[in-house]
């Protein structure tokens, strides 16, 4: 084969001829997957197609989400602290890039936006079984959700699912107290379909941990995992309230909601209070009771 400048020629040993072997379009899917953008807009909005990629691309990263965290519930359950932890790493990294993500949906504008966003109808994120998928399996569970999805089975079967299953903290403490750590009965038998909420009694364990990170090495790493996680997803959160401001001010969502003040509140929402509790009075000078009266 001649060269010609500012080519690079093709060597002799890649293939050319696929026709009988897997190739690339076909192990992911491409045809499908690069035809499944359909926009609404009527003309078609140029940057309609922005819209609809950014969400398609977040719902496949939620998927993975849910098979990486699935995977550490089992991990926990087998006392696999290093492997759950593998996979809670690539989870913060998913986060960080859905974070960032937001800056490219920054780049439509409200009158942009304002030009095809009446032909969404009520579709809305807030529809996303997935997002809510992630949320139930790490804490934020809410049995009133369900009904958002009558009219999606699929989905609606696999919050139910989450919903009357452990969340992936609840593994990592039931792990805790098979390695002797005194978690309270009361953590361990909770009603697993209640949102996680605060649980004083279980701060002085998590103390314990935190005051002797040598002896108990690989319960603090993961203690501190669980909180990158958090951080991680809080800053998603953060950052799509943001993008809904700067895009839509603080006009209703398409889905019914109140927009902006709806994901403000989703803030004051926590997966694991207690290993932000945890953190109060670390490093400083221990309490000396004062001396017996006389």
């Amino acid at each position: 084969m001649s060269e010609h400048a500012g080519e690079r020629p093709l060597e002799a040993g890649i293939r050319t001829d696929l026709r009988q072997t897997m190739s690339y379009g076909a192990y992911l899917d491409l045809d499908r997957l690069l035809s499944s953008q359909h926009p609404v807009s009527r003309p078609e909005h140029h940057d309609e197609l922005l819209f609809i990629i950014q969400h398609q691309t977040t719902e496949l990263w939620f998927k993975l989400v849910l098979h990486e965290l699935r995977a550490v519930r089992d991990h926990l359950d087998a006392d696999d602290p290093a492997r759950a932890r593998k996979g809670l790493a690539r989870v913060k990294h998913i986060f960080r890039t859905l974070a960032e993500q937001w800056s490219v949906l920054a780049t439509l504008t409200p009158s942009e936006y304002a030009e095809f966003r009446g032909s969404l109808g009520s579709s809305s994120g807030f529809q996303s079984h997935q997002y809510r998928a992630v949320e139930f399996i790490l804490g934020n569970k809410n049995a009133a959700m369900l009904k958002v999805f009558d009219s999606a089975p699929e989905g609606q079967a696999v919050l139910a699912e989450l919903l009357d299953s452990p969340t992936v903290y609840d593994a990592f403490l039931a792990h805790l107290a098979r390695r002797g750590h005194a978690v309270p009965d009361e953590v361990l038998h909770r009603d697993v379909r209640q949102a996680w909420t605060m649980h004083a009694d279980l701060v002085p364990v998590l103390r314990a941990i935190y005051d002797d990170t040598e002896a108990h090495w690989p319960d603090y790493a993961t203690c501190e995992d669980l909180v990158d996680i958090e951080d991680a997803f809080q800053f998603w959160r953060f950052r799509h309230l943001r993008t809904v401001q700067r895009t839509i001010g603080f006009t209703t969502g398409t889905g019914g909601s109140s927009g902006a003040a709806f994901l403000r509140r989703a803030l004051d929402l926590t997966f694991s209070p207690e290993l932000y509790e945890v953190r109060t009075g670390i490093g400083a000078p221990a309490q000396v009771p004062p001396p017996a009266a006389v």
